[in-house]
């Protein structure tokens, strides 16, 4: 069969949270976008929390919404102790991203259903060759948004993480109520769920290198013999727990690319930085890289003399959020002190560095500095407060820009330069400079 060619001004590789964030706000700008994307063919659930849901109401994601199950408890037994039951969203991720679908449709993005067979990408555009329920197909696109997660070919450039392996097994028991619960292992740790309709999922994530796993085959029996050996597995499950059943090997380790955007291209959500599941924000971060992206490409297109400030904008904010998510990991790692010297936690708990979550509030450190910021629809470079805890620096507080109060705050004093505004505006500036270490005086 002849190849048909196709021409697009924007192509999104990925119908995921990532790529659907970022097709819809460039629409909204009045882009041309295509998404081309394959159709998750597995079985597949993910517990998100109300952050999650948020991040979708604000890329305008209403089908996927309304697609996550109501909240529901938690159960966390971890370094011993079993922890008060929080709560999360579980979502059944194809029926999530049939969602996803519906609303990239319902703004009237073009959607194409096919496999990347090959992409080539030179100063002048992007050349894919595609495998289509049509048949094969060309395209040619003069930006390209890569959003294809963990599957998006990567160099090996950047950081990673211990390499990290998770099983998937699911099964079908009677339906009940809707729980979720995750628990620690001499060798790793395991987060488990059932649906209302019945449907139970049990992931087990592991270290590559130090786990003992057998033979592709006696995987599912493997997981068979560690979910026997949980009291919890036993609480939330019936029999059928116990036996082997279908499953998904798939990488779970964390990665960030060393770089993410180039002059008509941009990396974002999972094929960006991909963190460790264990900190539970994969969506979230996904959704938080993208959302950021229209405004990089903008100005990528409309204004080529701040290209370099848009990809610093860019790939700063994808690093700074990695580590931050990194570290939320590390932590929750070390509070694990059973098994504080098997391989698997020793790793892991002083990865990716040493330094706290969050810094020492400190005004003395405060300094204003000149950094990108998104200004519009367009990334521009304005005087921020640069702090101890926001490195990236802050612009304003609910449109109070702060720079010029810190550095007016070097010379005269607070009354004087809170003066000009109005008084539930200087209770929040007050309150801001507080919490950096401000003290009159």
């Amino acid at each position: 069969m002849a190849s048909r060619s196709l021409n697009k001004q924007i192509v999104v590789l990925g119908a995921g949270p990532a790529g659907a964030a970022v097709a819809l706000g460039l629409k909204r700008l009045g882009y041309a976008v295509c998404v081309i994307s394959e159709w998750r063919r597995f079985s597949a659930l993910e517990g998100v929390s109300q952050r999650v849901l948020e991040g979708l109401r604000q890329a305008g994601l209403q089908q996927a919404l309304a697609s996550a199950c109501a909240a529901s408890l938690r159960q966390v037994r971890w370094n011993g102790e079993t922890l008060a039951p929080n709560i999360e969203h579980l979502l059944d991720r194809p029926a999530f991203d049939a969602a996803l679908r519906q609303d990239l449709l319902a703004a009237g993005v073009e959607l194409l259903e096919a496999r990347v067979r090959e992409l080539s990408s030179t100063a002048a555009g992007h050349r894919l060759q595609l495998d289509g329920a049509n048949g094969p197909q060309s395209c040619h696109a003069d930006f390209l948004v890569e959003a294809r997660g963990r599957q998006a070919p990567f160099s090996g450039k950047g950081l990673r993480g211990q390499e990290t392996l998770s099983l998937l097994n699911h099964w079908q028991e009677q339906p009940g109520p809707a729980r979720s619960a995750v628990e620690s292992l001499a060798d790793g740790w395991a987060w488990m769920a059932r649906l209302s309709d019945g449907r139970c999922f049990w992931q087990l994530t592991l270290d590559v290198a130090s786990a003992d796993l057998p033979e592709k085959s006696r995987l599912a029996e493997f997981c068979a013999v560690q979910r026997a050996q949980s009291s919890l597995v036993r609480e939330l499950f019936g029999a059928l727990a116990l036996q082997p059943t279908a499953l998904r090997a798939r990488s779970s380790t964390a990665t960030l690319c060393q770089q993410t955007c180039g002059d008509n291209w941009l990396r974002v959500g999972d094929a960006a930085m991909a963190v460790d599941p264990l900190s539970g924000n994969g969506i979230f971060q996904s959704l938080s890289s993208s959302l950021q992206a229209p405004a990089v490409i903008n100005t990528l297109l409309q204004k080529p003399e701040r290209a370099a400030l848009a990809r610093q904008f860019h790939q700063q904010r994808v690093e700074q959020l990695f580590l931050r998510f990194a570290r939320i990991g590390r932590d929750f790692y070390a509070m694990e002190q059973q098994w504080a010297t098997r391989p698997f936690w020793q790793g892991r708990r002083s990865w990716p560095d040493d330094l706290p979550m969050h810094q020492t509030a400190d005004y003395a450190s405060l300094r204003v500095a000149r950094a990108p910021v998104i200004n519009g629809d367009l990334i521009d470079e304005v005087e921020v407060v640069i702090t101890a805890d926001q490195p990236l620096g802050i612009w304003h507080l609910q449109g109070i820009a702060l720079a010029p109060i810190v550095l007016a705050l070097q010379s005269a004093p607070l009354s004087e330069v809170l003066a000009p505004l109005a008084e539930g505006q200087q209770r929040m500036v007050y309150g801001w400079l507080r919490n950096q270490g401000y003290r009159q005086g």
